[in-house]
């Protein structure tokens, strides 16, 4: 049987609950391990480091009408790339 336990946030201080529901999650998912933060610090930390990820742009020139564009993916250079107005064309999109 689980209860409530107060925790203290390590990243604000403030004090949360751990629930008597959420510990019984943690320990149904095999979760060994409490929470250190609060949901509001959690929820700022998951979001702060999906920023950190910096997306890699390659720069291509269309192999159809000449355009210089930046592309998400690295371009294999055995194959043609196309700026986006010119894939729509191709593909019907």
């Amino acid at each position: 049987m689980y209860t409530d336990k107060i925790i203290i946030c390590r990243e604000c201080g403030k004090e949360f609950v751990f629930t008597a529901g959420e510990q019984e999650f943690y320990a149904d998912h095999g979760l060994d391990s409490e929470p250190v933060r609060c949901r509001g610090c959690r929820s700022l930390r998951r979001h702060s480091s999906a920023k950190k990820i910096k997306r890699v742009l390659y720069e291509i020139v269309c192999s159809k009408c000449g355009e210089v564009e930046s592309i998400p993916f690295e371009p294999k250079h055995d194959r043609p790339v196309f700026c986006s107005e010119c894939y729509r064309k191709i593909n019907g999109k």
